[in-house]
């Protein structure tokens, strides 16, 4: 089916990744030599592709090690504003071709593979994704770090070294089952453990008044050990940090099963201390109130801000202060940025150090504290919204709470001040819930406790000033900002998409993947045919590969010259992938009502993982399965429609999907998706966006014109019109939508059990709190205009290279520039530190 790649093609060197010099050829040979002698003690004759790959990632980290060193010079000797990103999530995938690419060794790396005669895509698989994220929050994360590092900017990233990432997804028998990500089995290379800089984290223990002030005491310790991973910058020579957290047990046992003799037990339960970073919660978009996910949090707060202070009293700055004072001005040094509200301990725990520890009055504490820290909202659905029950925290942080408590103490002083006699109001506004169970809402203690609150897309920004914390917003007004999300076009164009990349470089030169807004500069070629056919080869290649992936790992051949129509992203009911499953058993019933009649061919794709204790989303994953599996097994149907669920979705993935997508599906009910950031991949890839006006959809299509997107739906407005929906008006109105919804409930999918859907029918029916039949009509038109578009390819490539030219402001650089600027007080910088070989002036 695919024209096979000559091996001349597969070694075309891009433009922008420069030829490889002969002696740097050399250089890498020898490199990779080494390794596989001296650090993995192989030989030709023995070594396997997974020790060709350590040998590849030590030799590539060689070329990291001296850039990352003197970057850290740098920083010390220029002592910049630093900033630390707080996140429990670093979705981050694979480090090696993105590593290569950014330090300009990809050209050089192909060219010694090839002359040892090793495949160098046969490594890049060897590869284990590091999956320490859920989706969009902690991809969001790992973009940020990438342009952080391209931007100069002295910045560190703090997570959590998770031995179990997200977990492996598998459908079997059309359901998803999971498998623990043992991410780590064989090593990481890239990562290197700094025992000489763990820090105690304390837990439980109770609260002593001193004539000192309050000492925390009788504590449980837990340590934690920094392991540090490199981030490089594109082409400038700089490398940031990112450091992740490891739970180790303290050496000391428990005395009491020492005298008890029972030393064997003793040091068996050191494990129980450990658990706090064995593994991701895989929730997203949900909160639940766990201890171990409480302590987690507490674990990467504490290690952070421990460390945190430690290089801030280490720096010239501090050092040049009156040690008494120093900690009053940590703010003009530090800025802390909280990502969503999972690390928001941390500011009771920054007040904390500096009234317990540094002896700052609170008053003195308070102003350093909220000029440090700034909270990003990433949600509106209220189930997502933290709220940690009091008696937890009493028992594992009591300290944090009487501090919580005196934080809303004071608070509901300046709120009664402000509006006197509001009770109402100020239940609103405080941070201790009363009704029910007493609970912390984190939430608003990060907005009380931050001088900066973001949400993460024009819309969504309204929604939270104008809904969800409006109170606050009548407060400090000065104090909501919108930061739109982005993505690093590096990994997402420059790495997924050679072909495109280099057809953008022959145009428009090689500074587009720093200065993304040159794409605009395409836009005067989309009317021309020869642009158009170079733009439509590439794509059609890039499905030709996804076709082959297609059929190798599902067994299902599929018409590459079909349109690929694609939905990958967690599945949630607020993302309506039922929607989407909707029109295709509308297509399906269509082609088979009349099979002679003239219809676009599709190959629609869905993938995502579902949280493993979300039954709806588990149930939704099943419904596509057994849908596909009668759709592709339907002679009458043939290559006109292919249903495939793609398993185990994942960054590795998503940079083989985004370069061969056709349509994007963005379907989220209006005022529900903060932003989407799958929704820009596909833009900058040269997807057709099929959405509603949510999320970042909106100012995709304020840049690209309406023209260019297939927008249908209810506005957010129309939304919170819609007071009393009944889905069986729908049901009733729409004889489609009748038969669909009749096939499904009627066992027409599942024949061994008529019942089997019952439960998403009467949701859909009954209590869809997401109104996926309001929006069905306007869908199902939409999708049909986007078929008649499809056979005008003239017209269709020209709408794609829009996007492609639209998508400037979508850069994570443009983005972490306004984070930059208008929140930490720190300036970006396309300056070029001096290359490894050369003498610093």
């Amino acid at each position: 089916m695919s024209r096979p790649i000559s091996d001349s093609d597969k070694r075309k060197q891009i433009s922008v990744r420069g030829i490889a010099q002969v002696e740097d050829v050399g250089e890498v040979k020898k490199g990779f030599n080494r390794h596989l002698h001296f650090t993995l003690i192989k030989d030709r004759n023995v070594a396997t592709p997974r020790d060709y790959y350590f040998a590849l990632a030590h030799c590539v980290k060689d070329h990291l090690v001296s850039r990352w060193i003197r970057t850290q010079q740098h920083y010390f000797e220029k002592d910049p504003k630093r900033v630390y990103y707080l996140s429990l999530e670093f979705y981050m995938g694979r480090s090696l071709q993105n590593t290569m690419i950014n330090i300009g060794l990809q050209g050089t790396v192909d060219e010694a593979l090839y002359q040892m005669g090793l495949d160098i895509e046969e490594l890049e698989d060897m590869e284990q994704d590091a999956g320490l994220g859920n989706g969009g929050l902690g991809r969001l994360a790992a973009c940020f770090l990438d342009s952080m590092a391209t931007l100069a900017m002295p910045a560190v990233g703090y997570g959590i070294r998770y031995d179990y990432g997200i977990f492996a997804q598998r459908i079997r028998n059309f359901e998803q089952t999971e498998e623990p990500d043992d991410w780590l089995r064989f090593g990481c290379p890239w990562e290197k453990a700094r025992p000489e800089y763990m820090i105690p984290v304390n837990f439980f223990g109770r609260v002593m008044d001193t004539p000192d002030g309050k000492r925390w005491t009788d504590t449980q310790i837990v340590y934690a050990m920094p392991y540090d991973n490199p981030i490089p910058g594109y082409n400038n020579n700089v490398v940031n940090t990112l450091r992740l957290w490891s739970a180790k047990s303290p050496i000391e046992f428990n005395l009491k099963f020492f005298n008890d003799g029972d030393y064997i037990q003793a040091v068996l339960d050191r494990n129980l201390a450990e658990n706090i970073s064995r593994v991701l919660y895989p929730n997203d978009n949900m909160f639940e109130g766990k201890e171990l996910r409480l302590k987690q949090q507490y674990f990467l707060s504490a290690a952070s801000l421990a460390d945190i202070v430690r290089r801030y009293k280490s720096s010239k700055f501090a050092q040049s202060k009156n040690p008494r004072d120093a900690m009053k001005f940590m703010h003009e040094k530090v800025a802390i940025q909280l990502n969503d509200t999972h690390p928001s301990i941390s500011i009771p725990e920054l007040m904390r150090i500096l009234v317990d520890e540094e002896k700052l009055s609170w008053d003195d504490a308070w102003t350093v504290t909220t000029k440090v820290f700034a909270y990003t909202n990433h949600t509106v659905l209220p189930e997502a919204l933290e709220r940690w029950p009091t008696s937890l925290l009493q028992s594992m942080l009591p300290r944090h709470l009487e501090i919580i408590y005196h934080i809303n103490f004071l608070w509901m002083q300046q709120v009664e001040k402000l509006y006197p006699g509001d009770w109402d109001r100020m239940r609103r506004m405080s941070c201790v819930e009363e009704e029910g169970e007493k609970r912390i809402n984190m939430a608003r203690l990060s907005i009380i406790g931050s001088h900066a609150v973001n949400g993460v897309a024009a819309i969504h920004t309204e929604i939270l000033k104008r809904d969800i914390f409006r109170d606050f917003y009548e407060v400090f007004p000065d104090k909501f900002q919108n930061k739109t999300n982005g993505i690093t076009p590096r990994r997402w164009l420059l790495l997924c998409n050679p072909g495109l990349a280099d057809l953008i470089c022959e145009k428009i030169g090689d500074e587009w993947p720093v200065h993304l807004d040159q794409l605009v500069q395409l836009k005067k070629w989309a009317k021309d045919p020869t642009f158009q056919r170079a733009v439509a080869k590439v794509k059609q290649e890039n499905k030709f590969k996804l076709a082959d992936i297609l059929e190798k790992d599902y067994g299902v051949k599929v018409n590459p010259s079909s349109m690929f129509d694609i939905q990958v992203k967690r599945i949630h009911e607020y993302k309506r992938q039922l929607l989407n499953l909707l029109y295709i058993v509308t297509m399906y019933n269509r082609i088979k009502r009349d099979p002679t009649a003239n219809f676009v061919p599709r190959t629609v794709m869905i993938g995502g993982k579902a949280a493993p204790g979300y039954y709806m989303a588990k149930k939704i994953i099943q419904l596509i399965c057994k849908v596909g599996h009668a759709v592709n097994n339907d002679p009458i149907v043939g290559d006109k429609l292919k249903v495939i669920y793609l398993e185990n979705y994942r960054v590795t993935l998503a940079e083989k999907i985004m370069p061969a997508a056709d349509l994007s599906q963005q379907i989220s009910t209006a005022g529900t998706e903060a932003s989407g950031t799958g929704n820009m991949k596909f833009m900058l890839n040269g997807a057709l966006t099929i959405g509603t006006l949510d999320g970042a959809n909106i100012e995709m299509a304020e840049e690209m014109g309406m023209e260019n997107i297939f927008i249908f739906g209810m506005t957010v407005e129309q939304v919170e019109a819609l007071r009393n929906y009944n889905a069986w008006d729908y049901y009733n109105r729409n004889a489609e939508l009748k038969q669909v919804i009749d096939q499904i409930s009627g066992g027409y999918y599942s024949p061994g059990n008529p019942d089997e859907f019952k439960d998403v029918t009467n949701m859909l029916m009954q209590y869809d709190r997401f109104f996926t039949f309001a929006d069905y009509d306007d869908y199902v038109k939409k999708q049909d205009e986007v078929s008649a578009t499809y056979q005008n390819q003239s017209k269709w490539v020209e709408m794609a290279i829009h996007n492609i030219a639209s998508s400037g402001k979508f850069s994570s650089d443009r983005t972490i520039s306004e984070y930059a600027r208008e929140i930490w007080g720190v300036q970006p910088s396309y300056e070029k530190l001096p290359n490894p070989h050369e003498v610093i002036a």
